[in-house]
C-alpha cells in the first residue's frame, strides 16, 4: 500500500488516516469539490465525486491500490430536504466509486456507519442511515457481482483529538466545561457505543491490507453502550471544574436508540479490537482541547492535568454525536 486516495482527508477521521499513512511513507492523495492546502504532504484533487465520469477520471489519473471512502453528508436530521443531500453525498458517490473501481483497479474501504439497520425487517431511522445501509448494499452487489474488492465498516460514535466541530456532544461538552461554562444536554438516557479515533485508523488500516476483509460489512466500536449522561459525567469529572452539566436542558432527538456495534467479526477477520478504554481516550481529548482550542484556560484545570495519561501521536496541528 504505497499510494491510496482518501475521499473526506479534511475531516475529522480522514485527517488522522492521513497523518498516519504519510508517517509510513504512504503517498497520499485526497479529494475534495473545491480547492485545499497540503497539511501533511497529502496531493489534492478537485473533483465532485457525485458526478460519474469525473470520479472515473480521477482513478484513472490517480491509479490507487486503495481508497479509503470517508467523505459524506453526516446528519442525523430528519427533514425531508435531507433523503437528497444524503443520496447524493453518501450513496452516489460511493456507487461511482465502485464503477470506477471496475475499470481502474483498487481495493476500497468504505466507512459505513453502526447506525445501518442490519435486518431486512428493521426500517433506517433517518435518511443518513437509509443512504448508508443503501451503499452497502451497492459495495456488496459490485463485490458479488463484478470482483471488486470492497469492505465496509459499520463505524460507531468516533471521538478524539482534532474534532473541532462544536455541534457533536464530546467537543461542545469538552470546551463547554473548560471554559467554566454549563453545557446544556437532553436527558442523557441514550446508550451511545463509544469508539477513539486512532482505534477507528487502526481498523481502517487493517482493512486496507487485508484480503480476508472483502466482501464484508463489519462493526467497528467498543461493542459497549455508555449513556450520555455518563459520558458527560465523565468529562466532568475529568475536567475537574466546578461548572455542572445541566440534564433535560435541550429536548431528545425523536425516534433515537441505541446503535451498539458486534465486535466479533472485525476481531475474527481483521484481528482488530477497540484497544482504547473510554476514560483514557476522553482524558486524552479534553488535554488536545485544552491546549490547542483553549488554551486560556488550560492553566485553569488542573486536575485535568492530574488525571492525563501522557498523549503520544502525530496530532501537533489542529484538524456525529448527539447533544
Amino acid at each position: 500500500m504505497h499510494r491510496v486516495l482518501i475521499t473526506g482527508a479534511s475531516g475529522f477521521i480522514g485527517a488522522h488516516v492521513t497523518r498516519r499513512l504519510r508517517g509510513l511513507s504512504v503517498e497520499v492523495h485526497a479529494v475534495s469539490r473545491g480547492p485545499r492546502a497540503s497539511l501533511h504532504g497529502e496531493i489534492w484533487h478537485q473533483c465532485d465525486l457525485r458526478e460519474e465520469e469525473a470520479t472515473a477520471a480521477l482513478m484513472r489519473a490517480i491509479r490507487p491500490q486503495v481508497v479509503f471512502h470517508l467523505a459524506g453528508e453526516v446528519s442525523g436530521r430528519r427533514e425531508v430536504a435531507m433523503v437528497s443531500e444524503t443520496l447524493g453525498g453518501n450513496l452516489l458517490t460511493a456507487v461511482n466509486l465502485l464503477a470506477a473501481a471496475t475499470r481502474t483497479p483498487a481495493r476500497l474501504v468504505f466507512a459505513g456507519s453502526v447506525e445501518e439497520p442490519h435486518a431486512g425487517s428493521v426500517a433506517p431511522h433517518s435518511p443518513y442511515s437509509a443512504a448508508k445501509a443503501a451503499a452497502t448494499g451497492y459495495a456488496m452487489l459490485f463485490h458479488h457481482l463484478w470482483n471488486v474488492p470492497v469492505t465496509v465498516l459499520r463505524i460507531a460514535m468516533v471521538y478524539g483529538p482534532g474534532q473541532e466541530d462544536l455541534s457533536k456532544l464530546v467537543p461542545y461538552v469538552a470546551t463547554e466545561l473548560l471554559q467554566g461554562r454549563s453545557p446544556q444536554v437532553g436527558s442523557g438516557t441514550r446508550l451511545v457505543d463509544w469508539v477513539f479515533v486512532d482505534d477507528v485508523v487502526d481498523a481502517l488500516v487493517a482493512a486496507a491490507l487485508s484480503g480476508a476483509a472483502d466482501g464484508q460489512a463489519l462493526d467497528v466500536g467498543s461493542g459497549t453502550g455508555t449513556s450520555i449522561r455518563a459520558t458527560v459525567d465523565l468529562l466532568h469529572r475529568l475536567a475537574g471544574t466546578s461548572v455542572a452539566p445541566v440534564y433535560g436542558a435541550i429536548a431528545d432527538r425523536a425516534r433515537d436508540r441505541a446503535h451498539l456495534a458486534d465486535v466479533r467479526p472485525a476481531e475474527e477477520v481483521l484481528g482488530w479490537r477497540a484497544a482504547t478504554p473510554l476514560a483514557e481516550g476522553l482524558a486524552r481529548t479534553l488535554r488536545w482541547y485544552a491546549g490547542r482550542l483553549v488554551p486560556q484556560v488550560a492553566l485553569h484545570a488542573p486536575a485535568l492535568h492530574r488525571t492525563q495519561p501522557a498523549f503520544h501521536g502525530p496530532l501537533d496541528e489542529p484538524e456525529q454525536q448527539p447533544r
